[in-house]
């Protein structure tokens, strides 16, 4: 195997996008495995491997991922967002709203409130105005 230095990292991270960019989530995660060994710390790759598992439907490896860079990045709102998504796959809709929220709150674009629906538990009448 060729010996890794920051270069070959840097080309496989760019491959990695490509190939989830390409729909090979799996191929993705394989080149990613070896850049998170050489930089655990890398929370842009650890964020490219957590799309690529929920992409690939491994969505237990990318909640793991994904709460380990809002460990790094407590207001990273995409990631909430990305961790709502996998609760919300995996059955887990009490998770995914506290994550949509957080997402909406820190990013308030409009995909973000959409899946937040703060207007919902207004009109039940557990808001803060019932």
């Amino acid at each position: 195997m060729p010996e890794r230095n920051p270069e070959t990292d840097v080309i496989d991270f760019r491959a990695a996008e490509q190939l989830l960019d390409a729909r090979d989530p799996r191929g993705a995660v394989k080149l990613l495995d070896s850049v998170i060994a050489a930089h655990p710390e890398n929370t842009a790759a650890r964020l490219l491997r957590a799309r690529a598992f929920f992409a690939a439907a491994q969505l237990r490896p990318a909640e793991l991922e994904f709460e380990l860079v809002l460990e790094r990045e407590p207001d990273n709102a995409f990631a909430h967002f990305a961790l709502a998504r996998t609760f919300e796959r995996s059955g887990n809709p009490e998770r995914a709203t506290r994550h949509f929220r957080l997402a909406a709150a820190l990013d308030p674009k409009p995909e973000y409130l959409r899946a937040a629906r703060f207007d919902e538990r207004d009109r039940r009448g557990d808001g803060p105005h019932s």
